[in-house]
């Protein structure tokens, strides 16, 4: 049953640019960049006026991606730009942070109490559950702007309006963002304050899947399904220690589909974590993630290739979840928890008690206000429904999709969805 709020993207596969897509489209043709280490590292030693990046074993990563991004030979103008935006702005973010390091050691004396850690697959209620939890100001969260610029520009403070400047950027961006692909919101809405992942962190060190996202880089994927990324969570680990001696306090909730691939990882590097997983039919996760990159595709891309962006998005989810299959026991029972998004959509908050139960924390009375008071202000569906079609849009069965996932489904309580 419809509502009138619910959107059909009619034109996913032959998109139809508005004028403001199609200018920005324009103007990114009139900007070529080119993907080398030397010129984004000087980007951001310019825009910094530093020097001191740290370990120098990022710079081979850093040059894979660059590799892969211009192997990528569908992803257009502006696509390419924005690539070019994020690494020269994770160049800018670490050598803010190894500058902060230097002149503070004793950030990495801080301990990072007993994290909540969500894992779970995109479109599974993870961003919901995060944000929820990060509505409770016991537990330090990184709200989006944040996330972006990790480390604040020296001498730079509050602007006239007492924001930080990193929010005002942030929000600029989310407003154009939001002018280019209005249809985001009712998606993945993500204003400033919005708790984001933070994976943006580990890209300081150039070593997550995050690059996976914005282009088609194989080259970079097979890689980083080779990496050890003990070192890479414990750089971002770092980058949160800085996070906190900024401002605490001192125990966390992060998320990011990339963990269910990195579990040994991610409790070597934060032992005494309660870690979150979250589940769902991975056909409805690969429906709403496809289509959702699928209407991005529409600026980011030469053109749109629904068929291709289902078959590389169906090979991830399945990676992804067989490597959660295969490690999920390894956890420690005491610190883990399953979430079935049925459950969690049926009592949101009641799960969040279990949640804390596990981690040894109560839900107090004030706990149980901030979060009440945060559902009141973001009641599901706010800026409307996108309905997902598999079949009517990528031409695939549900069904013949689902019996990819057999392994995960006869694992976990999954409940099919239509």
């Amino acid at each position: 049953m419809t509502r009138p709020d619910d959107v059909r993207i009619a034109d996913l596969a032959r998109p139809v640019l508005t004028r403001t897509q199609a200018a920005a489209v324009a103007y990114a043709e009139t900007q070529p960049v080119q993907f080398r280490v030397d010129t984004i590292l000087a980007a951001a030693m310019k825009r910094t006026g530093l020097s001191e990046f740290g370990k120098d074993d990022f710079r081979a990563r850093l040059a894979l991606q660059c590799q892969s991004i211009d192997e990528d030979t569908g992803l257009g103008a502006l696509g390419r730009l924005g690539a070019f935006s994020n690494l020269v702005r994770y160049a800018t973010n670490r050598l803010r942070f190894e500058d902060l390091l230097l002149r503070h050691p004793e950030i990495l004396e801080l301990k990072l109490e007993r994290p909540l850690i969500v894992a779970g697959m995109p479109r599974t209620g993870t961003t919901h559950l995060l944000n929820l939890i990060g509505a409770d100001t016991r537990l330090r969260s990184l709200p989006y702007w944040e996330s972006l610029e990790p480390v604040p520009i020296r001498g730079e403070g509050a602007g006239r309006d007492g924001r930080d400047p990193r929010w005002t950027r942030c929000n600029e961006s989310y407003q154009q963002m939001v002018a280019n692909m209005p249809l985001i919101v009712a998606m993945h809405d993500m204003p400033p304050e919005h708790i984001h992942e933070e994976i943006e962190l580990e890209e300081l060190d150039f070593a997550s899947y995050l690059l996976e996202w914005l282009c088609r880089p194989t080259r970079w994927r097979d890689h980083y399904l080779a990496l050890d990324q003990r070192p890479h969570y414990a750089y971002m680990k770092r980058v949160l220690q800085a996070l906190t001696w900024m401002r605490g306090p001192n125990r966390w909730v992060l998320k990011s589909p990339q963990h269910l691939e990195q579990l040994p990882a991610l409790l070597d590097v934060f032992p005494d974590a309660t870690v979150v997983i979250t589940h769902r039919d991975p056909v409805s996760v690969v429906r709403s993630a496809i289509t959702m990159l699928g209407y991005g595709d529409r600026m980011r891309r030469t053109s749109v290739d629904l068929a291709g962006l289902a078959n590389y998005w169906i090979d991830r989810v399945e990676k992804l979840l067989a490597a959660c299959v295969r490690d999920r026991d390894h956890l420690p029972a005491a610190q883990t928890i399953d979430v079935p998004f049925h459950e969690f959509m049926a009592d949101d908050v009641g799960m969040v008690a279990r949640i804390y139960e596990k981690a040894g924390l109560p839900m107090s009375p004030a706990a149980r206000a901030e979060l009440g008071a945060f559902l009141a202000a973001n009641p599901r569906g706010k800026h409307g429904q996108v309905l997902y079609d598999l079949k009517g849009d990528f031409g695939l069965e549900p069904a013949e999709v689902r019996r990819r996932f057999g392994a995960y489904l006869s694992r976990f309580p999954v409940r099919v969805e239509d």
